[in-house]
């Protein structure tokens, strides 16, 4: 679909999909972008929309009820998906077809045969697809990545991570994240698959992964706690932890043989007070130094605002995109099958 007489300079005019904790999140965090214009929240549901007058007229969107009148709209250049993980699939493939850019809330989808299709489409239809990995756009992140590709570290050897949380304590008990239907091993499509992203950034694509999953800590159906070890090329390892019941924890460290870097968050990403670094390099002082806060989610999206205005490429790139969800797929398996389960990436 044409959009005529767009500068390269002009904000993206974007829909919102849903209307959630994490769509009225963005919505707000947009407010103000140089990058992106949220014209329109889509919103399923009649009692939240019937809420939503206030924000609609303060931040200045349309309210809609259908995904399809955002696809039918050629005004709209982009939609953010902040739907459940088991649409994204569909709703992605929709939008490209439209002419839509999208971009897609983590998971990007739940079987690595959704997302291919989802990222065959896309690509296809020459629209960019974008994904809600906004750890990579932490600047602390981004130091830790320059400094291993730099060898600093020497060979990477193993990561720790670990992203936990309660938030869910105050979601109703019929919200979709802790449904085992539309958030299956709810600590990995919640946070854990955002230290497996990191992972994979790193390291590369998974090559097997062996986790466990349990119901410790409170009575989500789709667990709280949950474990994992991911088996690279090599012998290099990661092991992830992410916990729903325990209060905020966020931490990333790399090992490697001349050294190793760990990453602590200071407060949860969605509202960032910074980070604390410690470096340890072979005959080298420990150091600890302080990464000031920077905004990763809206950093993110304006990464992807600038790939459609083509300024710069988008820095998360498919294949990656694709082994996540290969390795999420392989995850959700180990915790049925209790085994050492390989990751199954198509090609």
């Amino acid at each position: 679909m044409e959009h005529a007489q767009i500068e390269s300079h002009d904000a993206v005019q974007i829909a919102v999909i849903g209307y959630g904790w994490w769509g009225k999140t963005i919505t707000a965090l947009l407010a103000d972008s140089p990058h992106l214009r949220v014209i329109a929240v889509v919103e399923a549901s009649a009692a939240i929309r019937d809420q939503m007058a206030g924000d609609s007229q303060r931040l200045g969107f349309r309210v809609l009820a259908d995904f399809q009148a955002v696809l039918a709209d050629p005004q709209i250049e982009a939609v953010v998906l902040c739907t459940p993980h088991e649409f994204h699939a569909g709703q992605i493939v929709a939008a490209a077809r439209a002419g839509k850019h999208v971009f897609c809330e983590k998971p990007l989808c739940l079987t690595a045969g959704d997302a291919k299709l989802a990222i065959d489409t896309c690509r296809q239809y020459q629209r960019v697809l974008g994904i809600g990995h906004e750890r990579r756009f932490e600047p602390a992140v981004q130091e830790l990545r320059r400094r291993i590709a730099a060898g600093e570290l020497g060979t990477v050897l193993q990561i720790e991570g670990n992203f936990s949380q309660d938030k869910f304590f105050a979601l109703p008990k019929d919200n979709w994240r802790l449904s085992n239907r539309h958030a299956p091993v709810g600590p990995l499509t919640a946070t854990g698959i955002h230290v497996v992203d990191l992972s994979i950034a790193v390291l590369g694509p998974c090559e097997s992964v062996w986790a466990r999953l349990a119901t410790r800590g409170s009575d989500f159906e789709n667990g709280d706690t949950l474990a994992i070890m991911m088996a690279f090329a090599g012998g290099a390892n990661a092991m992830v932890s992410a916990v729903l019941a325990t209060p905020f924890e966020g931490r990333f460290a790399v090992y490697g043989s001349q050294g190793w870097i760990e990453i602590r968050d200071r407060t949860h990403p969605e509202n960032p007070t910074g980070w604390d670094v410690t470096t340890a390099l072979r005959g080298k002082p420990r150091i600890s130094e302080f990464s000031p806060p920077a905004p990763s989610v809206r950093l993110n999206l304006e990464a992807f605002a600038k790939a459609i205005r083509g300024q710069e490429a988008y820095p998360v790139p498919a294949d990656q995109m694709l082994a996540n969800v290969a390795t999420l797929e392989a995850i959700m398996r180990s915790v049925r099958s209790g085994a050492i389960e390989p990751v199954r990436i198509p090609h």
